[in-house]
């Protein structure tokens, strides 16, 4: 009995260290909404269930053999495990950590109490003739963690709804309490966190705006924000608005009622969640269709999406542009140098043109900066106050940032992860001096587009860049194609498998005035191993 509960010990304990690992994963996928989490466990069966691939036979074999010598070797058994589950806990590259929050508790709450009941039946009703039956049991429980924490989740569900239905009620009651303050909203498929960091600091020149912390940008996030970080003294609270299909930005929208929209630029992000491009379009749009009479949407003319969708409702629109001079606002006379951007804007109606300089690279950016600048003419700013804005508008982590390393010239991108912002992060190095150099894993979520995609972003970097260094032999190897599509010369492409590996192949390439793109990044859920 002794040996067993040693064993029923070793169990639970390697189950607690298994556990952080899959919430990790857990919640990187949204706790699996939209499915997400099982179509990963789908995806990665090989991630899921390659620890016991060796040791399964072990663990049939306790199962035949004799008690006494049956404990030893399930003990063995775990023993391996441990040493296993340690080695690829130290290959990882964890970029996101599992965050320790009150849903994250309650499951692991859950979790330990349905372990302690399987232990405690057991332990009530120990018979060496069922020893099988236990370790048969335990057996099942390990192999399928990940399953197992996916019941977990659905067994926590009702507590999860009666909990968000009492802070969206606080929520609510909170904002109803402000009603002197105003809601801007901001979505689209890229560039939203950027879009509500560079409005935030325009408003600011102003008002007391408030914008969402991180990315708290789904209905839960929202709630959040509102109960522990809204103030009463702010005018307006500038809500950035995700979604991985129709109906979700409705439902962020139903709870802070926005009287003004800004819409980014709309493509194929999260393609694979949506269904489709006009899902995408549809799913964008319900930011501006849910806006008041008397609301304002801020919509990008360079974007077909935003050109061709028939509004459902009548709500003032402000066009912005760069390509598109027809518009209420556009840029013109853009020119990059390694502290920055200047542009010049245009107001339909004014004759004058206003010179704007900013801290921030490439043609995104400065769509993101025409939002700001519109809103802000239209809530009353002075161009004089615009200007001085944009100039105080601060650089966006890990977006088109541009650092120092050395003598070498970074532009991080890392944060983006779409067609678009990649193509607009090559036209930005393309007009860097000197040598130039790209590292990236490629893009994700496509759906069925992701290696055609890939495929023309290898196409347009063998035009641009002097060498190549791919992360992940697999993933990349759509870009690979493209590249030699373009006949680009192979001994210029590096390939990695960690990403770490690459700023010293960046040092030893470099030559003179070197600019290095970093462009995409992966979550942790996609890393190739």
């Amino acid at each position: 009995m002794n040996w067993f509960l040693l064993s029923l010990l070793l169990f639970l304990f390697y189950g607690i260290l298994k556990t952080k690992k899959v919430l990790q994963i857990l919640q990187q996928n949204w706790y699996n909404d939209g499915n997400r989490y099982l179509k990963w466990i789908g995806k990665n069966k090989r991630k899921v269930f390659i620890n016991f691939d060796i040791l399964f036979p072990i663990f049939l074999l306790g199962i035949v053999i004799p008690f006494k010598y049956s404990l030893i070797l399930f003990i063995i058994f775990y023993m391996v495990a441990f040493f296993i589950f340690d080695k690829e806990k130290q290959k990882e590259q964890v970029k996101l950590k599992l965050a320790v929050t009150a849903r994250v508790k309650r499951l692991i709450l859950t979790s330990t109490v349905i372990y302690a009941i399987i232990i405690l039946v057991m332990c009530l009703t120990f018979n060496e003739k069922y020893i099988w039956l236990y370790y048969l049991i335990l057996g099942f429980i390990m192999y399928f963690e990940y399953l197992y924490m996916y019941i977990i989740n659905i067994t926590n569900k009702p507590i999860e709804k009666c909990i968000f239905l009492y802070y969206k009620r606080q929520a609510l009651k909170k904002l109803k309490s402000m009603s002197n303050m105003d809601v801007i909203g901001i979505t689209g498929s890229y560039g939203k966190t950027s879009s509500k960091n560079i409005l935030s600091d325009i408003l600011n020149i102003k008002y007391n705006a408030f914008p969402t912390p991180k990315n708290f940008n789904t209905t839960y996030g929202m709630i959040n924000a509102i109960n522990n970080y809204l103030d009463k003294f702010n005018d307006l609270f500038i809500a950035e608005m995700g979604a991985f299909k129709c109906g979700e930005i409705k439902e962020i929208c139903d709870l802070l009622h926005p009287k003004y929209g800004i819409l980014t630029r709309i493509g194929t992000a999260h393609l694979e969640s949506f269904g489709s491009s006009e899902n995408i379009q549809k799913g964008k749009f319900e930011l501006i269709e849910s806006l008041p009479s008397d609301g304002v949407g801020i919509l990008n003319g360079d974007d077909e999406y935003q050109l061709n969708y028939k509004l459902k409702n009548k709500v003032k629109i402000i066009w912005i542009g760069i390509d598109n001079k027809n518009v209420d606002v556009y840029a013109d006379n853009i020119k990059l140098s390694n502290t920055g951007t200047t542009f010049d804007v245009h107001f339909k109606g004014d004759k004058k043109k206003y010179h704007f300089e900013t801290k921030l690279l490439g043609k995104a950016n400065i769509y993101n900066i025409l939002a700001g600048i519109a809103l802000g003419d239209y809530l009353k700013i002075s161009k004089e106050d615009l200007i001085r804005g944009v100039k105080k508008v601060n650089s966006i982590e890990h977006r088109l940032e541009l650092k120092k390393m050395g003598n070498i010239n970074i532009i991080d991108d890392a944060y983006n992860s779409n067609p678009v912002g990649s193509k607009m992060a090559l036209d930005v190095l393309n007009l860097c001096p000197g040598k130039k150099i790209i590292v990236t894993p490629g893009m994700i979520e496509l759906g069925s587009e992701q290696y055609n995609l890939n495929f023309e972003f290898g196409r347009e970097i063998a035009k641009v860049c002097d060498e190549v260094i791919l992360i992940g032999k697999e993933q990349t190897k759509p870009i690979y194609d493209g590249l030699l599509k373009e006949k680009y010369d192979i001994k210029h492409v590096h390939i990695l498998n960690d990403v770490k590996k690459a700023f010293p192949l960046i040092n030893s390439l470099s030559e003179g005035e070197t600019y290095a793109l970093l462009e995409n990044d992966l979550p942790d859920i996609f890393n190739e191993k």
